[in-house]
């Protein structure tokens, strides 16, 4: 994927004026993106400022690059952000500048419908919960603006470090997410379709919710040493081997409870399918383009008792501080999936690394 890098703006107002700004990374059309400069905003009630010490590259961010998921030109884009407290906004109770702070990648106003109801993604509505780089600005910037922070700002337990919990604020709690909308019981059998870092963070909830077999399916080198580095019993290489024939044997004909889709294609939802026992659940977390199909025999002509559950990312800072206690209490640790490091300054080569999955890349780091 070529990437056009837009010419950093420099602002020809005094260098006073100039303090107030930050450096950003700007969307400005498919596979148009730069650093620029721009204001640095000031929190009005119920938000916080953050001047942010660690963030990442999503693979939702490729696919705004790409044009796949339409997002404003002029908007700042990213949401994995941890960060420092800079200034707080009105409104704010139990938090000081300085504080360290995980927020999450859904950011729930914690009032409305949907949030009292339990779906805090879907905060004001569909998909609504998901504002970083999508209807705001996000975090791949030096500072970043929290809406509803008293419901968002996760304090960050001193013996954690940035890295231990970057990864939290969106694919951990997403890649989790799958066995928990799943409902995997202890002993299941659970098939992940796809070891990238969505994947390998499912892999690691399947183990987390008691799965009794966990079976990636992959085929690049890398991320199958990856896998099994994170729990899977028993990796496919879908290029040496037939996945369905593969897990039917593992499975003792059965077929798997659970088949989670990580990836986001029409062909890996349909093997995720095939794969199911009677009864069996497909949990999706792919973010799809194009159109799906469903194979009428694996589903049974729709009468296989079935179920395709999606989910969109949980946030909001009790989920953070739940997530941080599995990392503090030793449970997990998702540092080895951060394979790369860069500054914001060289986010575009970053973009052009982790798009085109060059050198064994799985997450990059970004140190605005």
């Amino acid at each position: 994927m070529a990437i056009v890098v837009m010419t950093e703006h420099e602002s020809s107002r005094p260098s006073k004026a100039r303090a107030e700004e930050m450096r950003a990374l700007v969307f400005r059309g498919p596979n148009q993106i730069g650093i620029e400069s721009v204001p640095i905003p000031k929190p009005a009630y119920g938000e916080v400022l953050i001047k942010v010490t660690l963030t990442t590259i999503c693979g939702t961010d490729v696919h705004i690059l790409k044009g796949e998921y339409p997002v404003k030109p002029g908007l700042v884009i990213g949401h994995e952000p941890v960060g420092v407290i800079q200034e707080i906004g009105p409104g704010i109770t139990g938090y000081a500048v300085g504080d360290r702070v995980l927020v999450g990648a859904i950011t729930p106003c914690g009032q409305c419908e949907f949030c009292l109801s339990g779906k805090l993604s879907q905060c004001g509505g569909a998909i609504g919960g998901w504002k970083f780089g999508n209807t705001i600005n996000g975090a791949q910037a030096e500072y970043l603006l929290v809406p509803h922070a008293q419901a968002n700002l996760a304090k960050i337990p001193d013996e954690l470090t940035d890295e231990q919990v970057v990864l939290l604020a969106d694919i951990a709690s997403t890649g989790f997410s799958a066995s928990e909308s799943g409902a995997v019981q202890f002993g299941d059998s659970v098939a992940i379709f796809a070891q990238g870092p969505i994947g390998l963070c499912a892999t690691v909830g399947a183990r987390l919710k008691g799965a009794g077999l966990v079976i990636a399916v992959e085929s690049d080198p890398i991320r199958i040493m990856m896998s099994k580095r994170m729990g899977a019993d028993e990796v496919i290489d879908y290029h040496k081997q037939d996945i369905g024939e593969t897990i039917r044997k593992m499975t003792r004909g059965r077929g798997v409870d659970v088949a989670i889709e990580a990836l986001g294609t029409s062909q890996t939802f349909e093997n995720a399918l095939k794969v199911l026992r009677p009864g069996g659940t497909l949990s999706s977390l792919g973010v799809y383009s194009g159109k799906l199909s469903i194979p009428l025999e694996p589903f049974a002509a729709g009468l296989g008792d079935h179920k395709i559950v999606t989910t969109l990312c949980p946030g909001g800072k009790e989920r953070m501080r739940r997530l941080m206690e599995l990392v503090r209490h030793g449970r997990v640790d998702l540092r080895p999936l951060l394979t790369h490091t860069f500054t914001l300054a060289e986010i575009t080569k970053a973009y052009d690394l982790f798009a085109n999955r060059k050198d064994g890349v799985l997450k990059v780091a970004i140190r605005p």
